[in-house]
């Protein structure tokens, strides 16, 4: 694995100008992602995540859009490269699955003919060779009789199906990275379970790093290298796998994991749950952005917390609470989740 990250973003702020007043959707987002790392971002809808990502490929450039900041991939910035350039890393250098396959899918096109069209936009390939290679690489996602299929429409593909489809698209010209926003989001259960193991094994084949976008650390219980917990455009929490599920230092990580469902223990009351709604980003509050809805809320919070390493690792928290308390608190918080609750979630 080499030494220098591989995706490198720094001082992130992507703002977009309304008539109510400007949205700082992202606000000051940094983050490192390493040749065949695994990233787990999580947080709730509007918490930036997907914004975020989305700009990595040049998806929020807009008339009302304010981007600053610096996304390097292989040394090169993205934010300094005009359309064309873009093209060249865009579904090349980094693919993105998004939330919804339908939608993502045209109705109107076979599926063939979207893939086809996808490897030909980046390899000079014809026809045929093209056409074997998106066979080869509905194959590989675990589609059945891939020649057949080929030739039929989104619709007449289950969701899993249609969700292995785009992770075909997605892998027609090899990327470096693969960014997958809620790739589970309306999936069953045993559907959701099944998308993310072939995620996983594709990474590990493949040899790719992959940025997982989600609003449940369960999904990415078992499969994230790291994980980062983003709140109103910011990143409040940082740290491994195993430090968020052990060792959370900031309350809405608590909260987040205190709303999993617990399998190995028996039910004695409903899910917690964090009270209120998500800030204005228009009007976020000052400080703290979470202390409006944080039930340990003091006098420092209305002062705005950095992002700082306040334990051993490199794990990295936005909070004012000194550890000693922290550790008492978080016990009350998530029943100390654990082993056990990072495998039942998972």
């Amino acid at each position: 694995m080499s030494s220098a990250p591989l995706l490198e973003i720094e001082d992130l702020k992507v703002h977009f100008t309304t008539d109510e007043g400007v949205v700082k959707a992202v606000d000051g987002l940094s983050l490192e992602v390493r040749e065949g790392e695994m990233l787990g971002i999580v947080g709730e809808s509007g918490s930036g995540k997907s914004v975020a990502n989305m700009t990595i490929l040049g998806l929020t450039r807009a008339s009302n859009a304010d981007i600053t900041g610096r996304i390097s991939f292989e040394g090169e910035d993205l934010l300094e490269m005009d359309d064309e350039e873009l093209q060249r890393i865009r579904g090349n250098g980094i693919s993105m699955i998004f939330q919804d396959p339908l939608s993502a899918l045209h109705p109107f096109f076979k599926i063939g003919s979207q893939l086809v069209e996808a490897i030909q936009i980046h390899q000079d390939m014809d026809d045929g060779a093209a056409r074997a290679h998106a066979i080869d690489l509905l194959e590989l996602v675990g589609i059945p009789d891939a020649d057949r299929r080929m030739g039929e429409y989104p619709h007449e593909f289950s969701g899993g199906m249609r969700q292995r489809v785009m992770i075909a698209m997605a892998l027609t010209n090899d990327p470096k990275l693969l960014i997958a926003d809620e790739p589970t989001t309306a999936l069953d259960v045993t559907t959701q379970a099944q998308i993310l193991r072939l995620i996983e094994r594709l990474r590990k084949e493949l040899g790719m790093a992959v940025i997982m976008i989600t609003h449940d650390l369960g999904v990415i219980a078992e499969v994230a290298d790291r994980v980062m917990v983003m709140y109103a455009g910011e990143v409040v929490e940082s740290g491994t796998l195993d430090q968020i599920f052990y060792d959370p230092q900031h309350p809405y990580t608590w909260g987040l994991l205190g709303s999993l469902t617990r399998v190995d223990q028996p039910r004695l009351a409903r899910l917690a749950q964090i009270a209120g709604q998500p800030p204005s980003l228009i009007n976020p509050p000052s400080g703290c952005h979470f202390r409006n809805r944080c039930p340990h809320e003091f006098a420092k919070c209305t002062e705005h917390p950095l992002l700082e390493q306040r334990a051993e690792g490199g794990h990295s928290d936005r909070c004012w609470l000194p550890p000693d308390r922290k550790k008492e608190l978080r016990v009350v918080e998530t029943g100390e989740i654990g082993l056990e609750a990072k495998e039942s979630a998972a």
